[in-house]
């Protein structure tokens, strides 16, 4: 897609009352350090639109960018940050429960996880829930710079197994670093938008 204009629309907090947006969302959802900041300012050709930020959990509210006016990618908060206080991370939990139940216009559900590493068990847990609430997550196995060309089809596999992932699900590879991967996790969300397929290609 070619990124003609992208503005941070809203920003909903644990109180907050959530958009009712007309375009289709497609949601991003990973552990705090997993680069999801990162992503998604790849994703829109920006620096340092979505923060990024040496201290994980910064990300503590839902955050909706609109994208040329065709859709938005809606930045859901990190998990599994262990220096935020279990109250906090269950009103957290509430939030996203809240917006998986309550959005009439979320298309799909992208899950970060980082290639290098067997999921924890946070991971196992928000895919599962992922599942639970309606949605077949598309895993993106994120810091694909951070191992060596040999390793990438055996730690996709371990990504598949820890995850247990349900036979079809789709992991893309990608790197922040070097943009690896950008095209064709456009490529997949483009496909939420064939309802307008001229309008998505523009």
């Amino acid at each position: 897609m070619n990124i003609k204009n992208v503005n941070l629309e809203t920003v909903c907090g644990i109180t907050s009352r959530l958009p009712e947006n007309t375009l289709p969302e497609i949601a991003f959802a990973g552990k705090s350090n997993v680069g999801k900041s990162s992503l998604i300012n790849a994703l829109l050709c920006r620096k340092s639109l979505a923060r990024t930020s040496s201290q994980p959990g910064k990300t503590q509210t839902i955050n909706f960018y609109n994208v040329n006016d065709v859709l938005y990618l809606v930045d859901l908060p990190g998990y599994g940050y262990a220096k935020v206080a279990q109250e906090i991370r269950e009103k957290w939990g509430k939030l996203i429960e809240r917006y998986l139940h309550g959005s009439k216009q979320l298309k799909a559900v992208f899950l970060l996880i980082d290639i290098r590493h067997e999921p924890s068990e946070n991971d196992r847990r928000m895919y599962e829930w992922i599942v639970w609430n309606g949605y077949d997550p598309i895993i993106i196995a994120t810091k694909l710079d951070k191992i060596k060309r040999s390793q990438i089809q055996k730690q996709l596999k371990i990504l598949r197994t820890g995850l247990n992932v349900k036979p079809g699900t789709r992991i893309l590879p990608f790197s922040a670093l070097t943009k690896q991967g950008r095209e064709e996790i456009w490529a997949v969300m483009e496909e939420f938008l064939d309802e307008n397929p001229e309008k998505a290609r523009s």
